[in-house]
């Protein structure tokens, strides 16, 4: 019997997958559980146009990434923040901070998981940090720490 999965199921197959099953699997199990669905004529022809509305969205929103990520490439953010003697920062930039300030700067708000620091950034200067967007889509920044009463 052929089943439409509602829920991943281990072992067997992932949420939105179509498959071959068993009759006594498929009926014992799978549906009374809500687990799975029959794959009627009708419901082969909507989880198709899911899959194909999921992959256009995908596109659309790998090419808006695409376009961040070139308008955001060798840019220069800078971040203002207070020192005390010898130029070390009250606390440190933190990944939070650079994602604040490309938002005020660029309009985009990056997920603060998605930058990368080197090192830990607790003096003034330039250091290089990293966005991802999606797997390969990258842009590269330096983020300048300055004196805030400058």
């Amino acid at each position: 019997m052929k089943v439409i999965f509602l829920q991943d199921v281990k072992g067997t197959a992932k949420k939105g997958e179509m498959k071959d099953v068993s009759d006594g699997y498929a009926r014992n199990f799978l549906l009374p559980k809500k687990l799975a669905s029959e794959a009627t004529p009708k419901a082969i022809t909507e989880l198709e146009n899911k899959k194909a509305s999921d992959d256009h969205k995908l596109e659309l929103a790998k090419d808006e990434a695409k376009e961040i990520a070139a308008k955001l490439k060798d840019k220069k953010i800078i971040i203002k923040s207070k020192a005390g003697a010898g130029g070390k920062l009250f606390g440190a930039v933190t990944v939070g901070h650079i994602a604040d300030a490309v938002e005020a700067e660029y309009g985009y708000k990056p997920d603060k998981k998605k930058i990368t620091i080197t090192s830990d950034i607790k003096t003034f200067g330039e250091y290089p940090a990293e966005i991802k967007f999606f797997q390969g889509i990258s842009a590269k920044i330096t983020v300048a720490v300055v004196d805030a009463e400058n």
